[in-house]
């Protein structure tokens, strides 16, 4: 009998809770050795970048490195549905349709693609989104805003959505002050 309760609360730990946008902002970083086919390593990052636009939609920037230097790169405004971020990109060619989720699963953020359709779109051969993941302890706070609200990747995606793009601040000096 305590082994099925055991059971049981580990699999609540692990089911996805809902997420609040505020609970998930900010960055997050995973630094990993990584290699080449012939042999060769290096150093690889992942990083998974969340900016609250509005209490239901978050800008959502991935990008994951995978073996022989394959990547996953992503960005653009997902909407909060059913406790998930969804970001389904409006150029969304094919059959299957792109549609990214995050979700809080335990101690993780974990990614997920219905039926590896954004894979298909913004990853290398080797790699994929569906359930890559970054803990939720390796959250830190944006200090680098003004520099990553003038990127070209933060106003496609918000021109994409129809919202108005901030105007590029003078990075340069608010970098001194991050």
């Amino acid at each position: 009998m305590r082994l099925l309760i055991a059971a049981l609360g580990l699999a609540a730990a692990l089911a996805a809770a809902p997420i609040a946008i505020d609970d998930v902002t900010g960055v997050y970083k995973s630094r990993f050795n990584n290699r080449l086919v012939d042999g060769t390593t290096y150093k690889s990052e992942d990083v998974l970048e969340i900016v609250k636009v509005s209490q239901r939609q978050a800008y959502v920037r991935a990008h994951l490195e995978f073996y022989n230097g394959h990547v996953c790169d992503i960005s653009g405004v997902a909407q909060l549905e059913n406790g998930a971020l969804v970001y389904r990109p409006h150029e969304n060619l094919g059959k299957d349709k792109c549609e990214l989720t995050l979700q809080r699963k335990g101690d993780k953020i974990v990614f997920g693609d219905k039926n590896f359709a954004c894979k298909n779109m913004y990853c290398g051969a080797r790699g994929s989104f569906n359930d890559e993941s970054f803990p939720m302890s390796s959250r830190r706070s944006i200090r680098y805003m003004p520099r990553l609200r003038a990127s070209s990747q933060y106003a496609a995606a918000m021109r994409e959505q129809g919202l108005a793009v901030p105007p590029p601040k003078d990075y340069k000096r608010d970098r001194d002050n991050d």
